[in-house]
C-alpha cells in the first residue's frame, strides 16, 4: 500500500485543465465580489445629492459594508476550516448577491447601510477561502502566478463597475447598478456542481471515496491502485486558534502583515470611494471621473498578475516592498495637477501598487501558514485589513471636508503606503535563516 501525499503529488505534477478550471470559476466568483465592493463609488456622488449627505456621512455610509466585511472575514474563514472551503464560498456567494439586489431598494441611508453590512458579511467571506482553495491546488512553482491571475477577477469586477456605472448611471439611475447584481445568481449550480471541495480537508474529514474522485479529476495521468491511501502530509497544530498564528516564528511576521493588509486597504477603498467625487470637484466630467475607476482597477489587475509573476521569480517580500514605495510616489503624483493623460497613468500605477499589493499580500498570508490554520490566517489578516478599509472611507470623508488644497490632500493619502513599505522590509528581514528565499513559494 502506497501513502501518496497530495500536496506533494501536486507541486510535482502538471497544471492541468482541472486547475485551469479551478483558476476560472474562482476567477469569475471574484468579479462579481470585485463588482460589488466597487460599485458603491460609482453611486457615491448620486447619493450625496440625492439624499443631501456631507462627505463625512458619506463616508460612514461606505464604511458599513466594510464593516460587514471584517466580520466575515473573521467568522467565515475559520468556520471554512471546519465545514469546507466550498461551503463557505457557496454561503458567502449567495449571502453578498442576494443583499447587493436588495441595496437597490433602499429608499434611506439607514435602509442603504443595512443591505450594504450584509453584502459586507458575504464578501469578507469569499475572498479568503476563493485565496486558500486556489493557493492549495496550484504547484509551488506556479503559486503566486495562479493566485494572482485568479485574484485578477477582483479588479475585472471594478472595472465592469466603472463601466456600467458610464451608462447606466446616467440612463436608468443608481439603482439599477444594484439590481444587475440578480444575474451572478445563474452561477450558483456551476459552482455548486464544479467546484471541488479542498482535498486536505476532505482527507482530514475521513472522507476517502470523494478525496479519490477529486484527485482522479486533478491528476488523470497518475491512477491511483485500489490499496492507495491519500495523506496530507503537515504538522498540524492544536486547535485553529489566532494564537496559532503567532507560533514557529511567525509571531513578528504576522503582525507585519496585518499592519501592512491594514494600511494597504485604507488605500484601496480610499481610492475606490472617494476618486471619482474628487475628481468631479477638481473639474473634471463624470464619465471621466467613472473612467479614472476604471484605470484604478485595470492598474490593480496588471499589478496583481505581473505581482505575482515577478514574486515567483525574486520573491516576493521584496516586490511588495517595491510596489508599496512605487504607491506612495504615484499617489501623491496624482494631486499635483497633472495633465489627464498622465493623470490616468499616475492613477493606473497607484491601483497596480495598491489593489495589485493587496492581492500579493493574501498570498503572502497563504505561504505562511499550514493548511490547518490557513483560513484562519487569512480570515484573521484579512478582517484585520477589513479595519483599514472601514477607517479609508471615513477618513477620506472628514479630510476632504476640511477643504485642504488638492495636492496636500493626496501626499495624506501617500502616508499609508510610506508605512506598508516599512513593515514589509521588517517582513522581510524577520524571515527565519533556515527559509529558502526564492519566489512566492518561500514567501
Amino acid at each position: 500500500m502506497r501513502k501518496i501525499d497530495v500536496s506533494e503529488a501536486i507541486d510535482s505534477g502538471p497544471f492541468g485543465r482541472f486547475q485551469w478550471m479551478v483558476v476560472g470559476l474562482c476567477g469569475l466568483l471574484l468579479i462579481v465580489d470585485g463588482y460589488d465592493v466597487f460599485v458603491a463609488g460609482t453611486v457615491l456622488p448620486k447619493l450625496i445629492a440625492e439624499w443631501g449627505l456631507t462627505k463625512p456621512q458619506a463616508g460612514t455610509l461606505q464604511a458599513w459594508a466594510l464593516f460587514g466585511m471584517m466580520f466575515g472575514a473573521l467568522v467565515f474563514g475559520p468556520l471554512a476550516d471546519r465545514i469546507g472551503r466550498k461551503r463557505g464560498i457557496a454561503i458567502s456567494f449567495m449571502l453578498f448577491t442576494l443583499s447587493t439586489v436588495m441595496t437597490g431598494f433602499a429608499r434611506s441611508p439607514d435602509e442603504f447601510k443595512i443591505f450594504r453590512f450584509i453584502a459586507g458579511l458575504g464578501c469578507g467571506g469569499l475572498m479568503p477561502n476563493a485565496v486558500a482553495l486556489m493557493n492549495e491546488y496550484a504547484p509551488k512553482r506556479l503559486r503566486g502566478t495562479m493566485v494572482a491571475l485568479m485574484f485578477s477577477g477582483y479588479s475585472i469586477g471594478g472595472m465592469v463597475a466603472a463601466g456600467l456605472g458610464i451608462a447606466i448611471i446616467p440612463a436608468l439611475g443608481w439603482q439599477w447598478m444594484f439590481f444587475i447584481a440578480a444575474l451572478p445568481l445563474a452561477m450558483l449550480p456551476v459552482i455548486l456542481w464544479h467546484l471541488p471541495e479542498s482535498l486536505g480537508f476532505l482527507i482530514r474529514q475521513g472522507r476517502e471515496g470523494e478525496a479519490r474522485a477529486v484527485y482522479a479529476r486533478l491528476l488523470p495521468e497518475a491512477p491511483l491502485a485500489g490499496d492507495d491511501q491519500l495523506v496530507f502530509v503537515e504538522k498540524k497544530p492544536a486547535s485553529t486558534t489566532v494564537l496559532e498564528l503567532f507560533r514557529n516564528q511567525r509571531g513578528l511576521r504576522t503582525a507585519m502583515l496585518w499592519l501592512a493588509f491594514f494600511c494597504c486597504l485604507l488605500l484601496v477603498y480610499l481610492l475606490s470611494s472617494w476618486l471619482p467625487k474628487v475628481l468631479q470637484e477638481a473639474g473634471y466630467a463624470e464619465r471621466a471621473s467613472l473612467l479614472s475607476l476604471f484605470s484604478l482597477n485595470f492598474g490593480g489587475m496588471v499589478g496583481a498578475i505581473a505581482g505575482g509573476w515577478l514574486g515567483d521569480r525574486f520573491g516576493l517580500p521584496k516586490v511588495v516592498v517595491c510596489f508599496f514605495a512605487a504607491a506612495a510616489i504615484s499617489i501623491a503624483l496624482v494631486g499635483t495637477g497633472l495633465p489627464a493623460l498622465l493623470l490616468f497613468l499616475a492613477v493606473f500605477v497607484a491601483g497596480a501598487t495598491t489593489i495589485g499589493t493587496q492581492i500579493l499580500l493574501y498570498a503572502s498570508v497563504a505561504q505562511l501558514y499550514t493548511l490547518s490554520i490557513r483560513s484562519t490566517g487569512l480570515g484573521w489578516a484579512s478582517g484585520v485589513g477589513r479595519i483599514g478599509a472601514i477607517v479609508g472611507p471615513t477618513f477620506g470623508g472628514f479630510l476632504l471636508a476640511q477643504e485642504l488644497p488638492l495636492q496636500q490632500n493626496f501626499a495624506i493619502f501617500a502616508i499609508p503606503a510610506v508605512i506598508s513599505t516599512l513593515a514589509m522590509l521588517v517582513f522581510a528581514l524577520a524571515r527565519p535563516r533556515a527559509e529558502p528565499e526564492p519566489g512566492l513559494a518561500a514567501a
